[in-house]
């Protein structure tokens, strides 16, 4: 089996909630930049700003709206609706919104959103900031979005760098594996060793189970299976990893990295030290391109993007063999 790490050579193109990248869009002209919390890694994603609000004509300032009944789902429905704060009937005018900001996205190619939870058109688990509620979600655009199996991120994760790294990973595991050929079995049992590490650790009983399901596949490969089996591991890399599992697999490619280059990075603590999220994060991170360096891929992240790519090695040659492939400065 191959063992050096996939990348990808475009810049993957993600969707976000306007307000979230300081536009502002909000009901009263306010936004978050949410960006900054990456730092640099902003510069390797093209971000496309969508505000279903705005797009659906109520301008700013406005009355903040709401959802009147059970969730966006319903309002799509004709079972609820929204309403703004003075009690005028916006739903015609959201759903109009909700639906140009879904075009916009279909054109740029996006397959992923990151989503400002808490509000009523963009939030997927809360439609209100209050602190004891979470309102009626899904949101009337967050409702569209997960319909449509976009990869969804939630913005306030962009504030700690162990949640985005887990998000990022999984990111851009997901794009992969929407893309690439599986045509025959041989195809898809290399798929499934790239991505088979990261779903162990998502959720090591489905996935012993997926592994021993492909070993009796018979001879032929199904169309329809291999539409299955891309959705089944799409939802799983959707689902986030927890800090105490993230720190186990830390542990577990650290030891992968010395058996197969002989050398430990002395830049990552012992397995008992005591760590909290930023240097989880960060040792995560230093490992990711020590193997990429190596020419060796990390079960945890098996799929990089080149602008990520250390300058040397074998993991720098390979980032400017793409470069030149796809005719870009190196």
């Amino acid at each position: 089996m191959d063992k050096s790490p996939i990348v990808l050579g475009s810049k993957p193109v993600i969707g976000i909630s306007a307000c979230c990248m300081a536009c502002p869009v909000r009901y009263n002209g306010r936004g978050f930049d949410m960006l900054r919390h990456i730092g640099r890694e902003k510069g390797d994603f093209t971000w496309v700003p969508v505000c279903p609000e705005c797009l659906a004509g109520l301008g700013i300032m406005r009355d903040p709206v709401h959802i009147a009944g059970e969730n966006g789902a319903a309002i799509w429905r004709g079972e609820a609706s929204m309403r703004s704060r003075g009690g005028r009937d916006v739903t015609a005018q959201m759903l109009a919104g909700a639906r140009a900001a879904q075009d916009c996205l279909e054109r740029s190619g996006v397959r992923a959103f990151i989503y400002m939870d808490g509000s009523p058109s963009c939030g997927v688990y809360r439609t209100t900031l209050r602190k004891q509620s979470r309102g009626h979600p899904p949101g009337v655009f967050g409702a569209l979005l997960d319909q449509q199996g976009l990869f969804l991120i939630p913005a306030l994760d962009l504030q700690s760098p162990l949640k985005w790294w887990d998000w990022r990973r999984r990111l851009l595991a997901f794009l992969w594996l929407a893309e690439v050929p599986i045509a025959t079995r041989a195809e898809l049992y290399d798929v499934w060793y790239r991505l088979k590490f990261i779903c162990q650790e998502l959720d090591e009983v489905w996935a012993r189970e997926k592994g021993r399901e492909l070993a009796r596949l018979e001879r032929g490969l199904d169309p329809a299976y291999v539409a299955a089996f891309r959705r089944e591991v799409g939802d799983l890399l959707r689902k986030p990893a927890t800090a105490k599992r993230l720190t186990a697999s830390l542990m577990k490619n650290h030891a992968y990295y010395r058996k197969e280059t002989g050398q430990k990075l002395e830049t990552i603590g012992a397995d008992d030290a005591r760590r909290n999220i930023t240097t989880i994060a960060r040792e995560l991170t230093l490992l990711e391109r020590a193997a990429a360096e190596a020419g060796r891929f990390i079960g945890s992240a098996p799929v990089l993007y080149a602008g990520r790519l250390p300058s040397g090695g074998k993991a720098g040659r390979l980032r400017r063999q793409l470069a030149a492939a796809e005719g870009e400065p190196q």
